[in-house]
């Protein structure tokens, strides 16, 4: 079973405001087929503290449109790593360099990436880059 196609398209439109507050590296996995709990992690940096929780409201306020709210929310007081647990999508915004240090790409590097059809021209649509170089990691 893959993501359904609501939890698509709202992490799209969440992408659309994560980009809009200027998040970088947006990308989702559809971790469906491995988690039964989720259908997507979403993952979203910043590059500082405010501007993590500058994205994290920027979710929530694209989703209250559709009359969604967090079951979930963590880490809001640091702004370092902000979880938004939405049932069908967890999203993860995280200060740049938490989210090189915890690659949650690489632990669900098997999973497919979901196109979140932002422009190619956007900054946040970098998704396709490698934010670990792998090459210095023994397995």
């Amino acid at each position: 079973m893959s993501a359904t196609e609501q939890s698509i398209e709202l992490a799209r439109a969440a992408a659309r405001a994560a980009s809009d507050k200027l998040a970088q590296n947006v990308t989702a996995i559809d971790v469906s087929e491995r988690l039964a709990i989720t259908d997507i992690f979403f993952i979203a940096s910043a590059a500082t503290e405010r501007q993590v929780n500058a994205v994290a409201d920027g979710i929530e306020d694209e989703l209250h449109k559709f009359n969604l709210r967090p079951v979930r929310r963590e880490g809001r007081s640091s702004g370092r790593w902000v979880l938004l647990d939405y049932a069908d999508i967890v999203f993860h915004i995280q200060h740049e360099e938490d989210r090189v240090f915890y690659a949650l790409e690489r632990l669900y590097g098997d999973c497919p990436v979901i196109d979140l059809q932002l422009a190619e021209s956007d900054p946040s649509a970098k998704a396709a880059e490698p934010l670990v170089d792998e090459s210095n990691i023994e397995n």
